[in-house]
């Protein structure tokens, strides 16, 4: 399942020069322009990367957003017991004191897997950011699955150098997961050995690594040798990530297309392939015994024709163009019969016996009125009773009777004699 990583924009923020005077306006919130992106087709290698508009992106089956580790806060708490719906509200009231935005302004996102009343992580970053650049990918039509820390807490401790302005060599950044939280620092100089003597750590116990352009810099800063991670592979990296920080009100909800997307990329996973090839050979098999049931279908219907026309032949000779055998069949019957002298089973003298032998006694015929098949009866003001009766009677030989006021039709039914 091919996998695209995007890289989320650092939050603008005061510079070093402009100060932090009272008053003072922070940045003010710009969806950025380009993204850095990383395509892997199988999730673990790197196929291409680069940096252009979000309508410029290749597609793939899922959409992985990476957050700066400078704008995310990790707070160890023990997880309130509250509903889901209640959980952002509690977890806000908890954090009020440490976190460094307005609640309001504050989104919180719970560590994977985490379970009530237990010490858990609970990330806090800015909303208006992280909505900002999620509502600007999906305008392009990139509907991201999962946002995930570029870093978070875990054994052993593990330190990347990277530059924080490519265009300066010496803006150096660390982002340095620990157990005990995520840390993301300048180093410089020797304070940054001091700094991890004082704090207990010891340098080598910790993997340690830097992108290309920051290598030399960071064997500087520590004193010792650095693995190469260059980013799109770190990105990668972060994306295997179990977090999610797309819950609450940031949430994604698979619901209609989505659902339905979400449900084909999973079918299509390589896990699912015995089963895409099963379904293959049983649509194959189905469509296999369809086409055989018909084929016998229709040499049966042919066979029955042929026997048809063949008697149809037999009985009259003279017939030479078979066309409809059943039709000319009757046709040929009835010829014969009319030739005979023979009334029909809708001639007149067969309807009137049937009348008869069902006729109310005491009653008068007023009037009749035949037609080929039909004999109307003026029967003047029969009650209910004689009617239904009446009709009960000539039901088991196949007739219909109609009332229509004082006139009553008898027909043949459409089934015939019973």
């Amino acid at each position: 399942m091919s996998l695209l990583v995007i890289s989320l924009a650092p939050r603008p923020r005061l510079s070093p020069r402009s100060g932090t005077a009272a008053g003072e306006a922070a940045p003010a919130l710009r969806a950025p322009a380009e993204f850095d992106y990383v395509l892997s087709r199988d999730g673990v290698l790197v196929g291409r990367h680069g940096r252009c508009a979000p309508a410029l992106m290749p597609r793939a089956d899922a959409v992985v957003a990476v957050a700066p580790a400078a704008d995310l806060a990790w707070h160890r708490v023990s997880l309130p017991k509250a509903p889901q719906a209640r959980m952002r509200a509690a977890l806000a009231g908890l954090l009020e004191e440490a976190l460094l935005e307005d609640l309001e302004d504050a989104h919180l996102a719970v560590a994977p897997g985490a379970s009530a009343a237990a010490p858990t992580w609970v990330v806090a970053t800015h909303r208006g950011w992280l909505a900002l650049q999620l509502g600007v990918l999906e305008a392009a039509g990139i509907v991201v699955d999962r946002v995930v820390p570029q870093a978070e807490p875990g054994d052993p401790p593990r330190g990347h150098f990277e530059l924080v302005d490519p265009a300066d060599d010496r803006a150096l950044g660390l982002v340095w997961s620990r157990p005990d939280g995520v840390l993301a620092l300048r180093p410089t100089g020797s304070l940054m050995r001091h700094w991890l003597n004082g704090a207990g750590e010891d340098p080598s116990a910790i993997v340690w690594s830097a992108e290309p352009a920051a290598v030399a810099a960071a064997e500087q800063v520590l004193g010792q040798p650095v693995e190469v991670l260059p980013r799109p592979e770190a990105a990668l990296q972060a994306a295997q990530s179990a977090w999610n920080l797309r819950q609450f009100d940031l949430s994604s909800r698979p619901r209609g297309v989505r659902a339905l997307r979400k449900g084909w990329h999973t079918f299509r996973a390589p896990a699912w392939r015995p089963v895409r090839l099963g379904l293959a050979a049983l649509l194959g098999i189905q469509l296999v015994g369809l086409n055989a049931w018909a084929w016998k279908q229709r040499h049966d219907l042919q066979a029955l024709r042929a026997e048809q026309a063949a008697l149809l032949q037999a009985t009259f000779p003279h017939v030479r163009a078979v066309l409809d055998a059943p039709v000319q069949m009757q046709r040929e019957t009835e010829l014969l019969r009319s030739r005979a002298g023979r009334p029909g089973e809708t001639d007149l003298e067969p309807m009137l016996q049937a009348v008869a032998g069902a006729w109310p006694q005491g009653r008068v015929l007023e009037g009749l009125r035949f037609e080929p098949g039909q004999l109307t009866l003026a029967v003047g003001g029969w009650p209910d009773e004689d009617l239904a009766e009446f009709a009960q009677q000539l039901e088991p030989e196949g007739w219909t009777v109609e009332r229509n006021g004082s006139q009553v039709t008898v027909r043949r039914a459409a089934g015939g004699r019973s």
